[in-house]
């Protein structure tokens, strides 16, 4: 893309902005509430990571600039939506330093503008340049979506019981967050025709979204400790490892990335090199931890 990263960076924000204000009044006052919700807690920013693989990998695959936006767009509303109904469901009261869409409008309030990211996600492919690959994004987005529905049902369910199965752990993980990670890649090679690729993107975004969760684990350990939430270091103890858990945490998530790495290096036209990257950064916070 002959642009700068900003730039690109801030079609990606319009396509999204544009989307959820669609049907809006421009009236102040008569704005409605989710709309201003989901103005609210996209403006709160985040690393766009699902953004930045969409954009990479439709850069090296060669997709139109226009369709990298939608895409990008695409997978960044899904997640932001994933956002808000699981601080809902956690009750957690602040996200990037300010107050939750739930905590700052409301429980119903928050329902309704997960569910509309999640609309405005599918809208995003709407004006594909393509049209006749608009119902195989929209499936692969379904499947996604529905995917990442199942992983939030599992963990929730999860609290209920001590976790003491790591394959089970990494199916949660893969099914809440290795979804939306894989689901950039897999639509850029599905716009490029090149879906024959899908399992080695699967592959390669699973590991690292599995390795991503361990290293979040390890930071997060005493909340997630309190709080019962699935955190790999309470799974390693429930199997006996005590004291040794976390350093047992730590290869396990340094194997996973490494994987991350091996497959996505063997995708075509160097389109898995930002995911590389992103895997590299955390496996030295994890070297030097």
């Amino acid at each position: 893309m002959q642009t700068s990263a900003d730039s690109v960076h801030q079609e990606v924000e319009h396509v999204m902005s544009a989307l959820v204000d669609a049907g809006a009044s421009s009236e102040e006052r008569t704005i409605p509430a989710t709309v201003k919700a989901a103005r609210y807690h996209l403006a709160a920013g985040g690393h766009r990571v699902r953004a930045k693989l969409a954009l990479h990998a439709c850069d090296a695959l060669q997709i139109k600039p226009v369709d990298a936006y939608r895409l990008a767009a695409c997978v960044e509303l899904l997640h932001n939506a994933s956002l808000v109904h699981d601080d809902l469901q956690d009750e957690e009261k602040t996200r990037r330093g300010q107050p939750t869409v739930w905590a700052a409008f409301g429980r119903n309030v928050a329902i309704c503008t997960g569910d509309l990211l999640l609309s405005a996600a599918h809208g995003a492919l709407s004006e594909f340049s393509d049209p006749t690959l608009i119902p195989a994004l929209l499936r692969r987005v379904h499947q996604s979506t529905a995917k990442v529905i199942h992983g939030q049902c599992d963990e929730l369910s999860s609290k209920d019981r001590v976790l003491t199965e790591v394959s089970r752990y990494e199916q949660i993980v893969i099914g809440k967050s290795g979804a939306l990670l894989s689901l950039p890649l897999e639509l850029a090679f599905l716009a490029a025709r090149k879906d024959q690729w899908r399992e080695r993107v699967q592959q390669a975004a699973h590991a690292f979204g599995v390795g991503y969760q361990m290293v979040d684990d390890l930071d997060d350990l005493a909340g997630d400790e309190a709080r019962q939430n699935l955190n790999i270091v309470l799974v390693l103890r429930g199997l006996g490892h005590g004291d040794a858990a976390p350093d047992f945490a730590r290869q396990l998530a340094l194997q996973q990335l490494d994987q991350s790495i091996e497959f996505a290096a063997s995708l075509p036209s160097q389109s898995g090199s930002l995911l590389i990257e992103f895997a590299s950064v955390l496996r030295q916070r994890l070297s030097v931890s």
